[in-house]
């Protein structure tokens, strides 16, 4: 039967979720906490390639190898997956129901849109690293580029981005080596002063005006410019399309090998920049912005196979007849990821912030660590009393509302 101008169905029912994405979701916004609370600890020296300071115990070291190696850069390509996947199962959902496919895509564009306004009161009023607002800018653009698409034209520009990116890791380090080896090497722009800037302002419209000066490179920079994100988007319409994480069970050794070749890689690709910020391995630090590309490149198989391992751990649990307390509540977090994501904003940035409490000048990288575990461990709790009462998160009831309207 043609698709017909049917009504707009609404948003997924309990019953119709798979619990892969949903644990996919919930774990990832643990990482995006520890990824992005050290960008509070501000009033302390800036260095070239990394958020996290200089000095402090053992164990903050070690914290910051853990990060640099298996959380930063790693995160984002692994929520943009899921991000694509989630758009392909929203348009097979309506298009099951009746719906024709441009009154589909023009419901992801007014999805799209509002994420992208989410994401500039985020940035106005919390975050500087908000990613809603690159969200939305990819899912306008890659929904009317790539959902049509057939799967071997999604894999072939997948391909090809994943070539620019190894190129532009070759152009790195011969960029690298020639900068140091220059007599007067060109002083390196830090961006990372630049936004931390919003939290180490005391005064509360600076301190807005300085994320939302940078919120901008978020949404272009590293929701677009930096390649993984728009790579790992179109690499998740793909894998919707063969309902890899609703029926792991079909798809079990290409969901083993993305998780062991993706983190393998992933991981060795971390360990060069994080020896290189604890001192081990001595880089000129005109030549440090080679990790940047680096972390981005690696940075995107890792989120891959992060994917790939919940993919297989929903495959595992979903031979129940019950799903413990545990994954029950950290789905329950990938359902109100939206919601998470925002409260994570909520409880660190007045506490945290300068034009707060200003708490974050007296941490250091492990306690700030710790603190992140701690939102997320709330959240969580929140998410599961939620899930018992069978409600949506907050944010996820708004979203939807001014969606399907």
């Amino acid at each position: 039967m043609a698709p017909t101008d049917a009504p707009i169905r609404g948003p997924v029912q309990a019953g119709e979720r798979a619990l892969a994405p949903d644990l996919a979701r919930g774990f990832m916004l643990l990482l995006i906490a520890v990824a992005n609370t050290p960008w509070y600890l501000w009033g302390r020296e800036f260095r070239a390639t990394t958020i996290h300071p200089p000095g402090g115990s053992v164990l903050d070291r070690i914290t910051q190898v853990v990060a640099i190696v298996g959380v930063d850069f790693r995160v984002y390509p692994m929520f943009a997956f899921l991000f694509g996947y989630g758009m392909v199962q929203l348009l097979l959902r309506q298009q099951a129901a009746g719906r024709a496919e441009p009154a589909v895509l023009a419901l992801l564009r007014r999805r799209s849109l509002w994420l992208l306004v989410f994401g500039f009161v985020h940035a106005a009023l919390l975050w500087q690293g908000d990613i809603l607002g690159a969200y939305g800018v990819a899912g306008l653009l890659f929904a009317g580029l790539f959902l049509r698409r057939n799967d071997r034209t999604l894999l072939t520009w997948a391909a090809i981005g994943a070539g620019a990116l190894a190129m532009a890791t070759l152009l790195g380090i011969v960029a690298a080596w020639l900068a140091a080896s220059a007599e007067s090497p060109p002083e390196p722009v830090n961006l990372l002063a630049f936004g931390a800037a919003g939290s180490g302002e005391s005064d509360l419209l600076a301190a807005a005006s300085a994320r939302l000066a940078f919120w901008p490179v978020i949404i272009f920079g590293q929701g677009l410019l930096a390649l993984a994100v728009p790579i790992a988007i179109v690499l998740g319409f793909w894998a919707a399309r063969q309902r890899i994480l609703e029926r792991p069970e079909r798809h079990l050794p290409l969901l083993r090998r993305v998780a062991v070749i993706g983190i393998a890689i992933g991981w060795s690709g971390g360990l060069p920049h994080a020896a290189a910020v604890m001192g081990v391995l001595r880089v000129p630090g005109e030549s440090m912005f080679v990790f940047e590309v680096s972390q981005i490149a690696t940075g995107l198989p890792a989120g891959l196979g992060y994917a790939a391992v919940f993919g297989l751990i929903g495959h595992r649990l979903g031979g129940r007849r019950r799903p413990g307390r545990v994954s029950t509540a950290v789905a329950a977090v990938g359902k109100r990821s939206l919601s998470a994501y925002l409260t994570q904003s909520v409880l660190c940035a007045p506490v945290l912030a300068a034009w707060g409490l200003g708490v974050g000048v007296q941490l250091h990288s492990a306690a700030m660590a710790g603190y992140a575990i701690g939102v997320w461990l709330i959240t969580v709790i929140a998410a599961y009393l939620l899930e018992r009462r069978g409600s949506r998160g907050p944010a996820e009831v708004l979203l939807r509302r001014l969606t399907y309207r």
